[in-house]
């Protein structure tokens, strides 16, 4: 018999670096008020989970502890393999100031010297997916983690939807023979609560 776990892979709320279109890869700067907020509006949407799993990142766990406080769920599990991509050289820059040190690389698809390569972010994300099923077999788990992490996961499955705003959100089926894309949900009302958009 198999059993499906189903793992809501969940973009935190707005982060400081967020709302000033910083990179930010491994850097780690907490939430915004805005953020904050967001977290909070989202936990409305998201239903009853057997779990909550995180990114050790600040702007990832503060989301999933906000969450997983009104889901009344805890306490929040720490997966390092969750952390966004490493942004290397790009890290802690907007994107008029990479294309001043790095020109036409972003118009070309390159990227900086430490940038994390596609091949090893999934390796790492698709791990820590597959634990999470040994973990909770038949459960729902929330797992909060950054837009990089889930478009790795989207194209490891031949899928791209592009970069998710803050609480974006793409739901994936994982059971021992595989994984399987569900649909991609968005869990605040962007008109009452702005989302940012920007790659990492």
């Amino acid at each position: 018999m198999v059993t499906t776990t189903r793992v809501l892979l969940l973009r935190h709320g707005q982060s400081e670096w967020n709302a000033v279109g910083r990179w930010q890869g491994h850097a780690d700067p907490p939430l915004t008020a805005l953020g904050r907020a967001q977290a909070l509006a989202a936990s409305r949407s998201i239903g009853a989970v057997d779990a909550v799993v995180a990114s050790d990142l600040l702007r990832a766990n503060e989301t999933a502890e906000i969450v997983a406080g009104q889901l009344g769920v805890g306490p929040v599990l720490v997966d390092v393999r969750l952390r966004e991509r490493d942004a290397g050289g790009w890290t802690g820059l907007t994107r008029a100031e990479i294309d001043e040190r790095f020109p036409g690389y972003l118009a070309d698809g390159r990227r900086p010297p430490g940038w994390e390569d596609a091949e090893t972010l999934a390796g790492r994300v698709l791990g820590a997916l597959r634990d999470a099923q040994q973990a909770f077999p038949g459960g729902d788990v929330l797992a909060v983690t950054h837009s990089g992490v889930i478009r790795a996961v989207e194209l490891a499955l031949d899928h791209d939807d592009g970069v998710l705003p803050n609480l974006g959100a793409r739901w994936i089926w994982v059971d021992a023979a595989g994984m399987a894309l569900g649909e991609r949900v968005q869990l605040i009302d962007g008109s009452s609560v702005a989302a940012s958009v920007n790659e990492a």
